[in-house]
């Protein structure tokens, strides 16, 4: 019995001593963070964070693998818990948010019949696919299915539908698209994507010179969801109660509609949505990502400057704008007329830009008040030039800078928009074709002028202005006078203006425009009697700031007054410096100009972070003047299934009434919301190549 004792003993202490070695020799550490962070997780095991689990996240987050933000679930609140035990503080990060890019669905025509898997993977392993547009959505619901949070469902037409209150950003459901349709990104993602050949995009959205979700923001209309649509618009343009007045929609020449129809009215509708937001107060956030610490100095506050600020402040970079009028908004404020664009109207546009902390500085001018050197030595990281094209070009008529009664219009409509005196006599003429020539003339008329002349070297239909602006002028009693070239200024004794000679001319060859070149007819001239005479034939950019030796501007390389720059960057010849809008080529479409300010703010948060500043070469080049670059293959020759159904009109004040004729009032005004539902509702939500029919639209 003792022997057995003492036998069972000395097993145990063998058997002790040599678990004691393996445990000194096999022995497995692990980090006690690993079990706190791990406490702080939602535990929902869930694998939306990429890990088997929340302890593999959790171990991953120790390791220094997964950032303290990857619980998903959990969000804000586990990243704060995590944090201190990381010993380190938690951002205010960007929410991702998931995107079905694809409006397709069972609109897209069959290329075969599909009897396989219904999974969108399996069938995409087939020819791409048995859709005919070969990056449209399959319609299986593969992205469905693999989102663990409910935020995706199979809509009507056949394409997923975010449900973004729920949507987490996992990627799940992007892992799961084998066409790429589903994107997850932030909001900066969003601002800093242009359009690429590979997009699913309309033809009214490869047009819009802003590049804005045109489809989107009417459908949000058609559901009345007035707010979304206006954000929708704010993710691309934030002038959009200015634009919805001004623009004159190049998209509407892309509307598909009209091959079978009239063209929806997309500037309309989209001048409804921005008033209904701000007529009825609604309460829009607009995100801002987390500071990045740097500081940007824009030069110049009118529009494509204005736009730049809004995107550089919604990308987390400290903006300052130093502007040289009293007043925010450039041209648009001090060159477009009320009737046109009241300033009250501006200013809540531009408030709302100036609401995300965008500094403001008037009553400055570059080259006088400060410089480059100053700029930098205030702590500015990058400065962008927006100055605009105050200059008028020259009509080359002898002594038009002498003769008394002769005005620039950019000083013309400048004096108006300042509210100074501007007088102007019984009879004026205005020469030139463009918008700026039309605010003049119908300026003129408001002003008292009895007669009032638009004179123009070529034929009316060959005029750039705005068709409706054209048609304005016809309402208020302004007569054309084309095919004339004003060759002689006709003075009294004292060089007041009394008349202007002019030769008529006849069309010749085609000239670099390709438009028919004007060609004077000798012994054919005319004496038109005035008191006034408007030069409103283009403008151009004061760069003589530039020419000023020993300074750090001097640097800067010009062509023709304007700031050479990267066409698709933005950056000049000085790295941290860059320019946009008119200052950086010739003046353009407003929208334009909006556009150029996004590329603008892009290139200096690409220069500032670091990163590839280059386009990829992919990007989508539209010359949406000329209808070219669109991507082949999406614009049609003609449509089917379509009925005609008539645009909305636009309406106006009465033609002739005394408030259109004798006063500042806006002219053309906002549709009712039953106009803009009927008009909405004429939209056929087109994608890449699909389309609703009338009849596909009867039978939702």
């Amino acid at each position: 019995m003792l022997e057995a004792l003492l036998l069972m003993m000395g097993l145990g202490a063998v058997s002790g001593t040599l678990l004691g070695i393996a445990s000194k020799v096999f022995y497995v550490w692990e980090d006690p963070r690993i079990a706190e962070v791990a406490n702080c997780l939602a535990g929902a095991n869930c694998g939306g964070c990429g890990y088997t689990g929340c302890d593999a996240c959790a171990a991953a987050i120790v390791e220094g693998k997964a950032p303290i933000t990857a619980c998903i679930v959990g969000g804000a609140a586990s990243a704060e818990k995590v944090a201190p035990i990381m010993g380190m503080e938690v951002g205010a990060a960007e929410p991702l948010i998931s995107e079905n890019t694809c409006t397709g669905g069972f609109r897209a025509p069959e290329k075969y019949h599909y009897m396989g898997v219904k999974d969108c993977r399996a069938a995409a392993l087939l020819y791409a696919g048995a859709k005919e547009c070969a990056v449209g959505c399959l319609g299986f619901g593969s992205c469905v299915k693999a989102c663990l949070f409910g935020a995706l469902k199979m809509g009507p037409e056949g394409i997923p539908v975010v449900d973004a209150e729920k949507c987490v950003g996992c990627g799940a459901c992007e892992r799961a698209c084998p066409k790429g349709i589903m994107q997850v990104r932030t909001p900066s993602e969003r601002i800093l994507h242009f359009n690429l050949v590979t997009d699913r995009l309309a033809p009214c959205r490869q047009t819009c010179p802003a590049e804005i979700n045109i489809p989107k923001y009417i459908q949000h209309i058609k559901n009345k969801e007035y707010d979304k649509a206006y954000l929708t618009i704010m993710e691309r343009n934030p002038l959009p109660l200015s634009t919805g007045r001004v623009c004159p929609h190049p998209c509407e020449s892309a509307c598909r509609r009209a091959l079978g129809d009239e063209p929806v009215s997309i500037n309309q509708l989209k001048r409804f949505c921005s008033d209904w937001v701000f007529n009825e107060g609604a309460q829009v956030k607009i995100p801002v990502a987390p500071d990045t610490g740097y500081k940007v100095a824009i030069v110049g506050g009118g529009p494509s400057g204005l736009s730049a600020a809004y995107f550089l402040r919604r990308l987390g970079h400290q903006v300052k704008i130093f502007e040289w009028m009293p007043k925010l908004g450039g041209m648009i404020y001090y060159g477009i007329p009320e009737y046109r664009l009241p300033k009250k109207i501006l200013d809540q546009d531009i408030k709302r830009i100036l609401d995300l902390g965008v500094e403001v500085k008037t009553g400055v001018k570059f080259g006088v008040d400060f410089d480059l050197e100053s700029l930098v030595g205030g702590g500015f990281d990058a400065v962008l030039f927006s100055i605009g094209a105050w200059n008028h070009a020259s009509a080359r008529i002898p002594d038009e800078d002498k003769v008394k009664g002769v005005i620039p219009a950019t000083i013309y409509l400048r004096r108006q928009g300042l509210g100074e005196p501007n007088p102007i006599g019984k009879r004026v003429g205005v020469i030139g074709g463009g918008n700026v020539a039309m605010d003049a003339l119908r300026t003129s008329v408001r002003l008292g002028a009895e007669k009032v002349y638009c004179l123009y070297r070529r034929e009316v239909k060959d005029m750039p202005a705005n068709k409706v602006e054209i048609e304005a002028c016809h309402h208020e009693g302004i007569e054309f006078i084309p095919l004339c070239t004003p060759t002689k200024f006709i003075t009294d004794d004292e060089g007041n203006l009394t008349g202007i000679e002019y030769l008529k001319n006849e069309l010749g060859e085609p000239d670099a425009s390709g438009r028919r070149k004007p060609v004077p007819v000798k012994g054919s001239e005319t004496v038109l009697p005035l008191d006034n005479f408007i030069l409103a034939i283009g403008q151009t950019t004061d760069s003589a700031f530039a020419e000023q030796e020993g300074t750090a501007a001097s640097r800067l390389e010009t062509f023709k007054g304007s700031i050479v720059v990267n066409p698709d960057t933005h950056q000049t010849a000085i790295p941290y410096v860059f320019s946009s809008g008119d200052s950086a080529g010739p003046p353009g479409l407003l929208v334009a100009a909006i556009g150029a300010g996004r590329r603008a703010a892009r290139g200096i948060h690409k220069y500032l972070m670091g990163e590839e500043m280059a386009f990829p070469e992919t990007r989508l080049r539209v010359d949406s003047r000329r209808m070219k670059g669109h991507i082949p293959g999406t614009i049609f020759d003609r449509i089917e299934g379509i009925e005609k159904k008539g645009r909305i009109g636009q309406p106006e004040l009465e033609p002739g009434s005394y408030e259109r004729q004798h006063t500042f009032a806006e002219v053309d005004l906002t549709v009712t919301e039953e106009e803009a539902l009927k008009e909405a509702n004429r939209c056929m939500r087109c994608c890449l190549t699909c389309y609703n029919k009338d009849d596909f639209v009867q039978q939702q």
